[in-house]
């Protein structure tokens, strides 16, 4: 009678411990038209950037920066601003995508070297 029970639990565990782990296809975002929300103090605030060639320009509340893009591998890069207006605009981000879908991407980002690290989804537009 054990053996009855024991057999559906068994294939229960295996059929759930062989998924397979999370799509990550990051070459599709190496370029492209990307937005990316987050909500700040209660306001949802929108990034929107186009990444090509090395470059990544950011337009956010009215204004544009331009990043360096340096690849690290398919799905981490470092982002360093062209033209800083402060020392904390000249720290590097080291962003890393976690996961992808047909249309975005989950990543984590921190500033190089801080142990703080963030999450976001970044939305492919074109």
């Amino acid at each position: 009678m054990k053996h009855i029970f024991i057999f559906p639990l068994v294939i229960l565990l295996i059929g759930t411990s062989c998924q397979s782990p999370p799509e990550r296809n990051c070459t599709n975002f190496k370029e492209g038209t990307f937005s990316f929300s987050e909500i700040i103090d209660g306001d949802t605030l929108t990034t929107k950037f186009i990444r090509k060639d090395g470059i990544e320009i950011d337009f956010f509340n009215g204004n544009r920066d331009t990043s360096a893009v340096r690849w690290i591998n398919d799905c981490e890069y470092i982002l360093k601003k062209k033209n800083p207006n402060s020392k904390a605009e000249e720290r590097p981000i080291q962003i890393k995508i976690l996961t992808t879908t047909d249309s975005s991407y989950t990543f984590e980002y921190n500033i190089v070297g801080e142990p703080k690290k963030l999450r976001g989804t970044a939305i492919k537009t074109n």
